[in-house]
């Protein structure tokens, strides 16, 4: 008898069983070379499951536990390396040196988010999280391919804090910030080459207004560091037809966490609020369906 690999016993799952089993065959799914290093309890926390959910989840696709899962897993993803390092050695074996462009994409695209979190140890990093934390209101904006970054980055931002702006381009003249009469604003600018004359203009008109600038731009920006009060260049060339601003996002991502430990414990007031407020309004795919009809539910 051929006994299944686990890849296939989670593609199963994903499409015949309960609500909380596909939850964890998708997730198992995505996350296969990361689980060696969960345990039950983090598995559970990540999906949103009990810890003994996991386990019954476990011996309903033929294992005796998560543990049992775990030191199966190994055979059952087959000639597949084990850790990242491994990964990235037979992937560079398995093309001859300069002749995979992908594979170089990799190495710099790895260096690149090396790069991101290290700018995340930096004194400027600190400063920027501070005043998005405690800044009376935080405007944010993007220009061209740059404009989804800036966008998530906001909303985002919004979970955590009040009065995140992202500014309107379509006004032509960004006056919902110039014109604002609110004081210890903050501005942060999205911007990648080539550059947008806006995203300039923008940063000089805030300078001259007193409001703080970060740039988060990339390695060939040179007008950036005579303007802003922060510049973190996040590198763009990965060996691909087109710079990529993917890092950029890593980086946001990044920035968002700080904020969110740098507000501390009361962030969670405003984030159950928000989180309230939209189950009431729109609501998630996998929330039971109410009855609208009735304006007191």
């Amino acid at each position: 008898m051929i006994t299944k690999s686990l890849r296939e016993r989670l593609s199963n799952a994903v499409s015949s069983a309960s609500k909380a089993d596909r939850a964890l065959a998708a997730y198992m799914l995505a996350e296969l070379g990361n689980l060696p290093f969960e345990t039950a309890a983090s598995l559970a926390a990540k999906v949103e499951v009990s810890e003994p959910t996991v386990g019954r989840f476990c011996r309903a696709i033929g294992y005796d536990g998560f543990k049992d899962l775990k030191n199966n897993l190994r055979n059952d993803m087959g000639d597949q390396p084990w850790l990242i390092g491994d990964r990235l050695r037979d992937l560079q074996e398995r093309t001859k040196a300069g002749e995979d462009q992908l594979t170089r994409g990799l190495e710099l695209e790895m260096a690149a988010l090396v790069a991101v979190y290290e700018a995340a140890h930096t004194v400027e990093w600190d400063r920027l999280v501070k005043r998005l934390a405690r800044a009376k209101s935080v405007f944010v904006v993007g220009f061209q391919t740059e404009r989804g970054i800036a966008q998530i980055f906001a909303h985002q931002l919004q979970y955590l804090r009040d009065k995140v702006h992202l500014l309107d381009l379509a006004s032509g003249n960004f006056a919902d910030f110039l014109a604002t009469e609110d004081t210890q604003t903050a501005l942060v600018i999205f911007e990648a080459r080539r550059y947008s004359r806006n995203a300039q203009l923008l940063a000089v008109e805030a300078k001259a207004a007193g409001v703080p600038v970060t740039l988060i731009t990339d390695p060939y920006c040179d007008w950036g560091h005579k303007i802003a009060d922060e510049i973190f260049v996040v590198p763009t060339s990965f060996n691909l037809f087109k710079e990529s601003t993917a890092q950029m996002a890593s980086l946001a991502n990044l920035l968002v966490n700080s904020v969110f430990m740098e507000l501390g414990p009361q962030v969670e007031v405003r984030m159950n609020k928000v989180s309230r407020l939209y189950g009431k309004f729109t609501g998630h795919g996998d929330d039971t369906p109410q009855n609208k009809s009735d304006p007191k539910q």
